[in-house]
Order: structure tokens, then sequence, then C-alpha cells
């Protein structure tokens, strides 16, 4: 078969084609409508079904994560029950307001009873906080070395929090702390810090 009788060929008359040209015929009639389905229909279900299995995967991603924490919830609950009862237990030892000036009377009954002869005792204004002020009380006190260490080991051990700060010694002569023997009289001075904790009158707006 040349082109000449290919050029003969009707569509009419299909059925008297030669059996390799309707072969060839039905096999291109069939990719152009597979093409046509592919692109009019196949194609855009492609993109959606990629879509929905990205889909999918984030939402397995966030089904583990929160599977994840469920498990754990009890555990999480434990934890935070511990750390309001650890915040409780912090928080009954900041005195009120009423309990202020005992505890500065520990604080000086500490440094006398060990030795101290207090030179400075200065409250100054307290420093608020979001719950909780600061007090810091200026002092000056005079003693040997080991009744400083005994002082500081003293203001630990109260049942309330204590800080000291911004510590300087000094010998009394003025000699220079690296010619500081643990006999002889020096002077301490620091910031000593208390804490209160606000009323829910003083923490409100």
């Amino acid at each position: 078969m040349d082109l000449n009788d290919l050029n003969q060929l009707e569509l009419d008359n299909f059925g008297e084609w030669p059996l390799v040209v309707k072969v060839v015929a039905i096999l291109l009639a069939c990719l152009v409508l597979g093409g046509a389905a592919y692109y009019f229909d196949t194609k855009d279900q492609l993109v959606r079904l990629t879509q929905e299995e990205s889909t999918e995967r984030d939402l397995r991603s966030t089904f583990e994560f929160k599977q994840k924490k469920a498990a754990n919830l009890d555990a999480y609950r434990n934890q935070l029950a511990e750390m309001k009862e650890s915040f409780g237990a912090m928080l009954r030892q900041l005195p009120n307001r009423t309990e202020v000036a005992s505890l500065l009377v520990d604080v000086s009954q500490t440094g006398l009873a060990n030795g101290l002869e207090f030179e400075l005792f200065q409250p100054e204004s307290e420093v608020g906080k979001e719950f909780y002020s600061e007090l810091p009380i200026r002092v000056r006190v005079n003693g040997s070395y080991h009744d400083f260490g005994r002082f500081i080991s003293g203001l630990a051990a109260l049942s309330r929090i204590v800080t000291i700060h911004n510590v300087q010694i000094t010998t009394t002569d003025d000699k220079s702390e690296n010619q500081l023997n643990t006999g002889n009289e020096l002077a301490l001075q620091a910031t000593v810090k208390t804490y209160r904790y606000l009323d829910d009158e003083e923490t409100a707006p």
C-alpha cells in the first residue's frame, strides 16, 4: 500500500479498509480519546489526589502529636501538681505585711547572736515585683571573719527567704583586703534582701 491508496480511503467505507490501516486508525483514536480524557478529567483528579494526600499527612502528624500529648496527660497533671506544691511552699517562705517587722528583728538578732556589732541597719524602700516585693536592708557590722561566716549561715537557716548581696569586707584600720587576717577586727558592708508576698489588693491593677 502506498500514499495514493491512503488518500483514497474514506470514512464511509471504513469496513473495506486494509486490516493494518484499521489497526493503526483504532490505535490513534484510542490515543486521542485517552489524551482527551486525561486532560479534561484525570489530570484534575490527580491534582486533587495529591492535595488530599498532603492533607492526610498533615492530619496524621497532628493526630500523632495530640495522641502523644494525651498519652502523657496524667504525667503532665502530676508534674503540674508538684510545681504548684513547690510554688506554694516557696510562697509560704515569703512573709506578709504583718510579719516583716519580726523578720527584720530576726535578721538583726542573728547578727548579734554571732558576736557582730552593728554600725548600720538601714531598711530601704521596697522594690515591687510581679507578685512580691524586695525589702533591701543596708548593713555594716564589725566582727571577725568567722563571725561573718556564722552570720551568713544563720541568715540562710531562717525560715524565711533572706539573701545577701554586694558584700565588701575591709579591715577597720583601712588596710587593703589582701592584708586581711581572720583574727583581726573586720568590717562587713552588704545589702541584705528579704522578700514580702504582695496581697491581692496590692497586685490588682
